[in-house]
C-alpha cells in the first residue's frame, strides 16, 4: 500500500471543499475497491497536483470541469462535479449556461443527455434536500 504524500493531503483538502458531506465516504469506497491505490493516485494527481495549481481558483476549475465533462458526455462524473460547483458558489443558472455553451462543441445529443438527465437529477435532489432542511 502506498504512503500518503503532501500532494495527497493537499488533494484531500480540496476534495473536502468540493464535497464536504461525502469526501470521506468517497475515500472509503476506494479503500474497499479492487484497487485501493487508484483512489490515492486520483487524489494526489487530480486534486493535489492539478486542482491545486495557481492560476485558477477552485471555483473556476470546477466550472471548467463541468464544461469539459459535458462536452465529453461523461454523465457518471458530471453529477459529482455539478454538486461541487454548486458547493463552491456557482448558481444553477451559471452551470446551465456553461453546459449550454458546450452544444457548440459537442452537439445537441450530448447536451440533451447531460442537461436533461444529470442536471435535472442534481438540481431536483438539492432542491428536495433544501426543502427538508427548511422544516
Amino acid at each position: 500500500m502506498r504512503t500518503h504524500t503532501d500532494n495527497f493531503q493537499r488533494g484531500l483538502d480540496i476534495l473536502a471543499k468540493i464535497d464536504p458531506e461525502n469526501y470521506e465516504d468517497i475515500m472509503a469506497g476506494f479503500e474497499q475497491s479492487a484497487l485501493p491505490d487508484l483512489g490515492t493516485l486520483a487524489v494526489e494527481f487530480n486534486y493535489g497536483q492539478i486542482f491545486s495549481r495557481p492560476g485558477l481558483d477552485l471555483k473556476s476549475r470546477l466550472l471548467a470541469t463541468v464544461a469539459g465533462l459535458t462536452a465529453l458526455g461523461n454523465t457518471e462524473q458530471l453529477k459529482f462535479y455539478i454538486n461541487g460547483a454548486l458547493n463552491v458558489g456557482w448558481t444553477q443558472e451559471e452551470i446551465l449556461e456553461a453546459m449550454l455553451q458546450m452544444v457548440i462543441y459537442a452537439g445537441f445529443p450530448v447536451a440533451l443527455n447531460t442537461i436533461l438527465t444529470v442536471v435535472n437529477e442534481v438540481f431536483y435532489e438539492r432542491n428536495e434536500k433544501e426543502k427538508q432542511n427548511d422544516y
